[in-house]
């Protein structure tokens, strides 16, 4: 799966846009997606440690090596308030 996302750096993703549809359509996958938003959120809290986000803008599908500093209802927040939309990650590693 990882061949078809490029690696982005963090600084660069306020310049996307991304869509408002979701990446996902599965019930199932749209749940794990959710509690691993929460596991990398404990994780970059309490150890600092960096997660790969697994993500699509309007263009293509990127990576991204960071750590989740906060999450809202709607978006995953990195260093910077860097924002990326939650319904456009497919996951987190």
């Amino acid at each position: 799966m990882t061949a078809e996302f490029t690696i982005i750096e963090k600084e660069n993703i306020a310049s996307l846009k991304f869509p408002t549809t979701d990446v996902l359509d599965d019930d199932n996958e749209i749940k794990t997606r959710i509690s691993e938003i929460n596991r990398a959120l404990a994780l970059g809290n309490l150890e600092h440690s960096k997660i790969k986000i697994f993500f699509e803008d309007n263009e293509s599908k990127k990576i991204v090596d960071t750590t989740i500093w906060a999450v809202t209802d709607k978006n995953v927040v990195l260093k910077q308030g860097v924002l990326i939309p939650i319904h456009r990650i497919y996951k987190l590693f």
